[in-house]
């Protein structure tokens, strides 16, 4: 194996080695600033984002603030009701337009010099116009300056800073049905919660992927949970659970073994009324979907990843995670709840308390996981610089026997793990960067997984 530099330039990014039956990603991935900017330029500023949920701006007026891949943006809906992403940037001198986190209002105007703008981007005011006599076509010149690209499905709301990027569904590829599947769960569809949990986290972008995508650390990083699922009645277990690549660098874990989910999966601790809402529930699905329809919507949890920056966990409730990159060492993590429209408020406080005691920034969960990443992004400052051949690698190689013999990855190996940097490592534009010894075998599918 090549030897290192300390940042990685010198180095292939991607070791897959067929003979050996190794998959090993250089830890400069991670720490590089100069392989981060690689990323925002060929990564964040070429395909599609994940902005936000279109029942997040529900009314009309309604507005929330929010940046991506570094780039500050108001999320609308207009006085018509149409969805924008403005650049928080006013069009006059660049001052930020709009400096309310969230809220509702017809008009954006500039603390600075007072130019007005209405939420559908155009100029509402300007004070002392007359001083622009003569400057023909001022006012269509210098309305609110929009994202390249808008699209939405399901209710999930996509931007991309690329004009030329290919459509959306295209991008979303075998992800899109698993998105319809949520909106599925109930016969009046989905909706967020009010409010949004923002945490920020000392590790690189990509561990918050790689931790969601691995199943392998569930028992032994979460082991307070598993204790209290056993004690409570239920049976943990591995089995029959898998990851799946669906090509474009999307990634899914299918889950039957680590909890249950409220309205799908019934256990112990939601106790004996929730027995009862969800058999009930159970029955309006089967009719609605069908038998084998409501039996992926149902009995699997799933855990997926669209990259490069939305992952939902639809397990015992149903969790959005945005991903913000804001260095090579730091990442923010929005986050926001699913819960059904019409939902019994029994069922929606348990719901809520269930979601927030595993998935919630405090829960029992979530910390496990930030430390963890953080604990790695920490630890591979240890071989940063060091010659010895090989050493500055992470090894992502567990299961890939499985993808020699052509049977489908389990949740707890790291083919999913592999399918996101294969990805990764096309799209981040990094020369030499992916080296490859041995021959793929021909069960080995590059693009995706079959279910």
């Amino acid at each position: 194996m090549p030897q290192a530099g300390r940042d990685g330039s010198a180095t292939p990014m991607i070791v897959e080695d067929w003979d050996a039956l190794t998959f090993r990603v250089n830890r400069a991935a991670y720490r590089s600033p100069d392989v981060f900017a690689q990323e925002r330029d060929n990564i964040w500023m070429r395909t599609w984002l994940y902005l936000g949920h279109e029942s997040e701006i529900a009314e009309p007026n309604d507005f929330k603030v929010r940046t991506l891949a570094g780039r500050p943006l108001i999320f609308c809906r207009d006085t018509a009701g149409e969805v924008h992403a403005w650049l928080n940037s006013c069009p006059h001198r660049g001052t930020i337009l709009c400096r309310e986190s969230e809220g509702s209002n017809k008009l954006f105007q500039c603390f600075y010099h007072a130019w007005t703008f209405r939420n559908n981007g155009d100029v509402a005011a300007i004070p002392d116009d007359a001083a622009y006599e003569g400057s023909e076509g001022l006012r269509e010149s210098m309305k609110l300056r929009s994202v390249p690209r808008l699209a939405i499905h399901e209710g999930y709301v996509f931007v991309s800073f690329n004009p030329d990027v290919p459509p959306l569904l295209e991008h979303l590829g075998d992800a899109a049905d698993y998105m319809t599947m949520i909106e599925q769960q109930h016969v009046g569809g989905m909706t967020t919660t009010p409010g949004v949990q923002l945490y920020s986290v000392r590790g690189n972008w990509k561990l918050a992927v790689e931790n969601a995508m691995d199943g392998y650390h569930f028992s032994p990083t979460h082991n307070t949970f598993v204790g209290y699922l056993r004690e409570s009645g239920f049976a943990v277990t591995d089995d029959d659970q898998y990851a799946y690549n669906l090509g474009n660098g999307h990634g899914l874990l299918v889950l039957t073994g680590h909890g249950g989910r409220i309205s799908m999966i019934w256990e112990p601790r939601f106790g004996e009324d929730e027995k009862l809402r969800t058999e009930e529930h159970r029955r309006e699905m089967l009719e609605r979907l069908g038998e084998q329809r409501a039996h992926y919507v149902a009995d699997e949890s799933h855990i997926l990843f669209v990259f490069p920056n939305l992952l939902l966990f639809d397990i015992e409730g149903l969790s959005i995670r945005q991903l913000e990159p804001v260095s090579a060492g730091q990442t923010d993590v929005r986050a926001w709840q699913l819960v059904p429209r019409n939902e019994d408020p029994a069922a929606r406080a348990l719901r809520m308390k269930t979601v927030v005691s595993f998935v919630g920034p405090g829960g029992l969960a979530t910390p496990d996981d930030i430390e963890a990443y953080e604990a790695v992004q920490r630890g591979i400052e240890a071989t940063a610089g060091d010659v010895r051949a090989g050493l500055d690698y992470s090894d992502m190689s567990r299961g890939m026997v499985d993808e020699v013999k052509g049977v489908q990855g389990r949740s707890i190996d790291e083919g999913a793990m592999r399918g996101f940097w294969r990805h990764w490592v096309g799209a981040v534009g990094i020369e030499r960067a992916l080296q490859v010894s041995g021959e793929r075998p021909a069960a080995f599918l590059e693009g995706r997984d079959v279910r």
